[in-house]
């Protein structure tokens, strides 16, 4: 049987012994079988991980489905959670499944577009969930700075770069030189996304032990998240926000190679392309791939730079560390590869995303997809993304071409 609470204590366990181990033998005292523990020990974590996941999601899921029923059956009228069941009700049976006196509520405490148009605002406690729920999906919103406006209208972050500017040394009875501050804009405009349609057999909407509303917002902020992602990461910023990767300059280009690689130079190198001014608050972010090409980097006397983490939901819990520095994994990011950009560095709040709240759901009933047997939905939200910086508060590793 799977003891979920003695797993993660093993767990904590095994990636404190391997910080000790690091710790404890700094230079030459790391030997081979110090090697072999810590590669022992990694392997293992990694074993854990992958169990823990797969039952924590069984559980999460097993206990949502409950919770959603109990708060259902109890919830007094009024509730937020009537906003919730509303839009189930609404999801399964359309606009002619809700009473004159539900869709008072509706337009009361939710707002809808046109009724003509099928077009229905997500409740607001289901708007932010799915907004909430976007940050699990490819780091962006994990490290960066989120502003939710109620408009689209335009928003402009003046900017001034004085970084290079000093005052001056002057002898008695002579005049100061004139040295004028010049001053720029980033803008975060917001653009429009979809979903793409999502469809639902009709005997999933006629079953009433079926989750519609979780199943539909599931599926939405899937979609949603990783296209927003996405663009927040390496977008071109024309007709689509403008990603960190494409924003941040170049701060190390590596050795042209055979394959694609980094060293312990390269990465030292890139923590300092960075000023002190924003490493205080810096760390790491990197796709998958190149998070397992640096767990293979050793620093000048031979030990592995990389530091399980071990978890935060534990007393003295802590995350995975590279440099001392904590990692987010974003698979937008390019893999390693000749001449690609696959990790950056830099103190991330600097990128700003907008999410302007109004999540719009439409249902479709029409010839198209009742021939199918299915009903469509599809949801609109707008967002915008920009690097809002002038002082290179974020830079990246660039690999060097394939020789």
């Amino acid at each position: 049987m799977f003891h979920l609470q003695a797993e993660r204590e093993r767990r904590t366990a095994l990636a404190k012994e391997t910080r000790n181990l690091l710790d404890q033998h700094p230079g030459a005292a790391w030997t081979n079988d110090h090697q072999k523990q810590y590669d022992e020990r990694v392997a293992e974590i990694e074993r854990i991980d992958e169990a823990i996941a797969r039952h924590q999601k069984l559980m999460d899921l097993t206990a949502e489905e409950h919770v959603r029923t109990a708060v259902r059956d109890t919830a007094p009228t009024g509730t937020k959670d009537e906003a919730v069941a509303l839009f189930d009700k609404w999801c399964r049976g359309g606009d002619n499944a809700l009473s004159p006196d539900e869709w008072r509520a509706v337009r009361n405490t939710m707002s809808t577009t046109t009724d003509s148009e099928g077009g229905y605002t997500v409740p607001t406690t289901v708007a932010t969930t799915i907004l909430d729920a976007l940050k699990a999906y490819g780091g962006m919103r994990a490290v960066a700075d989120v502003i939710r406006t109620t408009t689209g209208e335009a928003m402009n972050f003046p900017t001034s770069d004085g970084t290079s500017e000093e005052g001056e040394l002057v002898g008695e009875n002579t005049a100061a030189t004139d040295a004028d501050i010049s001053f720029g804009v980033k803008s975060l405009p917001v653009y429009k996304y979809s979903s793409k349609v999502v469809t639902v057999p009709w005997e999933l909407l006629q079953d009433s032990s079926a989750d519609i509303e979780g199943f539909v917002r599931d599926r939405l902020q899937k979609r949603l998240g990783r296209i927003t992602n996405k663009h927040f990461t390496v977008g071109t910023g024309s007709s689509q926000p403008n990603g960190l990767i494409t924003a941040a300059s170049v701060g190390v280009t590596g050795a042209v190679s055979a394959t694609a690689k980094i060293t312990y130079d390269d990465l030292v190198d890139l923590e300092h392309s960075v000023d002190p001014a924003y490493r205080a608050a810096a760390s790491w972010m990197m796709h998958d791939d190149m998070l397992k090409l640096i767990r293979k980097v050793k620093d000048t006397d031979g030990r592995p730079i990389f530091a399980p983490g071990y978890e935060q939901g534990n007393p003295g819990g802590a995350p995975d560390r590279l440099l001392n520095r904590t990692i987010t994994v974003n698979q937008s990011i390019a893999s390693p590869a000749a001449s690609a950009v696959s990790l950056a560095f830099g103190d991330f709040s600097y990128y700003k995303i907008r999410d302007v709240l109004a999540v719009t759901l439409f249902r479709f009933t029409d010839s198209a997809y009742t021939k199918k047997g299915q009903v469509g939905f599809l949801a609109w939200m707008r967002a915008g993304g920009n690097l809002v910086d002038v002082g290179g508060a974020v830079k990246t590793f660039k690999h060097g071409a394939a020789s």
